[in-house]
Order: C-alpha cells, then sequence, then structure tokens
C-alpha cells in the first residue's frame, strides 16, 4: 500500500524531501508577497486578499491530492500525522495569534520569510515570537491545567460533520470559488490597486470550471483500503477464491513442537485478543495489514503466516487483503479459533470417522490440550510484547 508514501520516500528520504519542500514554501511565500506586513494585514481591512486566495488554493490542492493518491494507492493517508485538538486552548491561542497578525502583520511563518530577506520589522516579530515561547514556558505551570483541557484528539472535520469525504471536498471547493468570487469585488471596491484589477475573466471561470469538476469527480472516489477491505470479506467474492488451510490438529503440533516456519495472525479486535490468544500470534487488525510496521513479519518468505479468527469468513478476509497486497506463503485455520477451542482446547466429545487413527488423533489432543493450556497460561504471565512502530511524522505551518 503506497509506492510513494511510505516504501520509496522512506524515513530517511523523507528529510531530504522536507529540506527541498522547506526551501520551496520559503520561495513561494516571498514570491506571493507574504514577506509584505501591508500585504498580510489587507486581509483584515478589506484591501488586499492574496493570502486568503494562496491558502485556499494550498488547502485545496493539497486536499484533492491526497484524496487522488489515497485511492490510487499512491499513499498511506494512515501514515499522515493529524494534529489533535484541545478546542478551548485552540480558540484562545487562535484569537491570540489572531490580534498578533493584526497588530504585527506577520504569522510565524511569514515573519521568518520577512526576517530572510532583511525586514527590520520581520526581524522584531521573529524576536517577539522568540520572547513569547520563552515566557509561555516559564508560566506554563499556572495554566497546564487548561492547556490540557477539552481533548478532542486527532478529530477530522468531514468526520465531525458527519458528511462523506467526497462530498465534504466538493463543498469546500464551492466555498473557495465562493470566497474568490466574493473577496475580489470586496478587494477592488476598497483598494483601486488591489492585485484582482489585472485578473482577466475568462481564464478564471475555466479555472473555476475546471475546479468545479474536480470537486464532482472527488465526489465519487471512495477510500481505497474501504474498497479493498469491502471486497475481501464480500460472501460472494470469497466463495469464488482458493484458500490454503491448516487443520486445527496440525496447527497443535505446530505448536507443542514449536515449529519454527509459521506464524498466527490474529486478526480480532485488540480487546478479544488480550482476553484469550494462541502462542506464537500477533494481533493485527485488517486496516493495519495496510501499513509497513507489520511488514517485517509478514514478509518472511519461508514462515507460513496463519490467519486466525472467530470464524472463517473474518480469517478469509485477511488471506485475500494480504495476497492483494503482494504477501506470500498464507493460510487460513480451519473452523477459526472456535473450530480450534472445540476440538484441542475443550476437550468436546471425539467424532469418530471410523479410521484407524482415531484412536491416536484422541490421545494427540489429551496431550495437545494440557500443554498448549499451559502454553496460553505462561504467555499471560509473561511481560507483553512491545512492538515499536513507526512514529508519524509530526509537523505543520
Amino acid at each position: 500500500m503506497g509506492p510513494l508514501v511510505p516504501y520509496i520516500i522512506s524515513d530517511e528520504l523523507n528529510l531530504v524531501i522536507a529540506l527541498f519542500l522547506g526551501i520551496a514554501f520559503g520561495f513561494v511565500l516571498e514570491q506571493a508577497g507574504f514577506s509584505s506586513s501591508r500585504k498580510l494585514a489587507g486581509v483584515f481591512y478589506g484591501y488586499d486578499f492574496t493570502v486568503l486566495r494562496v491558502f485556499f488554493t494550498a488547502g485545496v490542492t493539497a486536499m484533492s491530492g491526497i484524496i487522488l493518491f489515497s485511492y490510487l494507492g499512491w499513499i498511506d493517508t494512515e501514515a499522515i500525522y493529524v494534529n489533535p485538538t484541545w478546542l478551548w486552548p485552540a480558540i484562545v491561542g487562535g484569537a491570540i495569534m489572531g490580534v498578533g497578525f493584526v497588530v504585527g502583520g506577520y504569522c510565524p511563518g511569514t515573519s521568518v520569510c520577512a526576517m530572510s530577506i532583511g525586514k527590520v520589522d520581520g526581524l522584531y516579530f521573529v524576536g517577539g515570537g522568540l520572547a513569547g515561547v520563552l515566557l509561555f514556558g516559564e508560566f506554563f505551570p499556572y495554566y497546564k491545567e487548561f492547556f490540557d483541557s477539552s481533548a478532542l484528539g486527532p478529530i477530522k472535520v468531514f468526520s465531525s460533520l458527519g458528511l462523506p469525504l467526497g462530498v465534504f471536498a466538493l463543498l469546500m471547493i464551492v466555498v473557495a470559488i465562493a470566497a474568490f468570487a466574493v473577496t475580489t469585488k470586496i478587494e477592488k471596491r476598497n483598494n483601486p490597486n488591489a492585485p484582482s484589477m489585472k485578473f482577466h475573466a475568462v481564464p478564471h471561470r475555466l479555472g473555476a470550471a475546471a475546479l468545479l469538476l474536480t470537486g464532482v469527480i472527488l465526489l465519487f472516489v471512495t477510500d481505497h483500503k474501504a474498497d479493498l477491505i469491502a471486497k475481501a470479506t464480500d460472501a460472494d467474492f470469497q466463495a469464488k477464491q482458493q484458500f490454503e488451510r491448516i487443520a486445527v490438529d496440525d496447527l497443535a503440533f505446530r505448536l507443542i513442537d514449536k515449529h519454527p516456519s509459521f506464524q498466527l495472525i490474529d486478526v480480532r479486535p485488540p480487546e478479544e485478543y488480550s482476553a484469550f490468544a494462541l502462542p506464537r500470534s500477533t494481533n493485527i487488525q485488517l486496516r493495519e495489514l495496510f501499513g509497513r510496521d507489520w511488514k517485517s513479519i509478514l514478509s518472511k518468505r519461508h514462515v507460513t503466516k496463519i490467519m486466525v479468527a472467530d470464524s472463517e469468513a473474518d480469517e478469509r478476509a485477511a488471506y485475500l487483503l494480504l495476497k492483494r497486497l503482494g504477501y506470500e506463503n498464507l493460510a487460513i485455520l480451519e473452523g477459526g479459533l472456535g473450530g480450534f477451542k472445540s476440538q484441542i482446547l475443550d476437550g468436546h466429545e471425539f467424532a469418530s470417522t471410523g479410521g484407524r487413527w482415531d484412536k491416536d488423533v484422541q490421545e494427540f489432543r489429551a496431550q495437545a490440550r494440557t500443554e498448549i493450556a499451559q502454553m496460553i497460561e505462561d504467555n499471560k504471565n509473561a511481560a507483553p510484547k512491545v512492538i515499536k512502530t513507526k512514529r508519524k511524522i509530526v509537523g505543520g505551518c
């Protein structure tokens, strides 16, 4: 999942790309006039809305690119860091920054841009910002409780509004176009030398039409992961596929023998896994199968990855997803964990087949019941295994 992010763009290459993106970002800010405090403050006084146009354009471009790249499977959106929200601290902080923006004419990023080209007001603004950071840290214990209050987690606007992503994207584009049109009229009325005086109507109308068309396309773009999971969990689709299977007795023997050539992939919810888990198992949810955190386990070529879940349907879904993602040497546990518990752990009455091996199977299951139950108990008492996952990149303007 995601040849661009996270597989081609690795953690190390991330830093190199970030360097060049930072340089490009500063260049674009300066070219857009964001090193001028007068131009930046113009959005508050109605004589220059360049800031609004640039940020709306950046937002719509980033949103459209992420949605389309995710649909094509080029990036893993779950590797993208979403800043957590603390509602009231964010409102207070936004108000303070807004006042500073109006009074000083800069935001933190644009002040650095102005300072870098030698503007004195930008230098003072950066100095004031650093002094503010120092004072914030010194007095932090007095308002720490408020700072940590009203935590909402890494929420997303469209999910908070209860809207499908495509609908939100289209609405965002409509709002952007409307904002461009309305603010252009306001700007021309208040400023005879406004940048919008040089705008040509036809190219801008064509651009708005193309943007609306993009929004309509995004309306029908679905979640790539959700599509794959929906297909893998579809009963009709599963019925047409072939699966490698491991019998419960075979798995019990491998567990007792501590055979090195298999790995159990338990796809149940974490709370069920915590309550009961077989030895040699790793808990990975369906959506987590796409990430690279588990690649070292799932890509072992000479190890059979056996899917385990309460039902065979869930096992088959995980099997098909991993197969679609290019992993090999996969299998499912016949009858799921329910069958394993019934035949091995619970010691239900043995269903004789009339074969010559019935007695041997009975004796093996009796032995396996005791040994595997002890292994499960030992696992519960052992220290929990810590899986080191890849950190998401924390950033923002």
